[in-house]
């Protein structure tokens, strides 16, 4: 399984990013698919993933502000963040879950 993340920049405090997370290879389950980030200094953490059941479930501190979302068609796990904040600032990673397969990180810088 190969994951390809893209979407990343700079943006100022208040604005919105799209990051994208597009599989390939062998058959995988795309709610499987998360994204994780690593902020300057801090340990990776888990910022959204899919239920079980299929539903979104994300970090406390983004809920309001982040939405993770699916294209089947297109095996693509999209994060639409919005309200950026500084403290957002990190390197964003898609990983399928209980396996080895990252995306590459995809830098997230958020400006005051």
């Amino acid at each position: 399984v190969q994951l390809q993340a893209s979407g990343g920049g700079l943006v100022q405090a208040g604005g919105s990013l799209k990051l994208s997370c597009t599989a390939s290879g062998s058959r995988f389950n795309i709610n499987a698919i998360a994204w994780y980030r690593q902020g300057p200094g801090k340990q990776r953490e888990l910022v959204a993933h899919f239920t079980s059941d299929g539903n979104p479930n994300l970090k406390d501190s983004v809920k309001g502000r982040f939405t993770i979302s699916r294209d089947n068609a297109k095996n693509t796990v999209y994060l639409q963040m919005t309200s950026l904040k500084p403290e957002d600032t990190a390197v964003y990673r898609c990983n399928l879950l209980g396996t080895a397969y990252w995306g590459q990180g995809t830098l997230v810088t958020v400006s005051s």
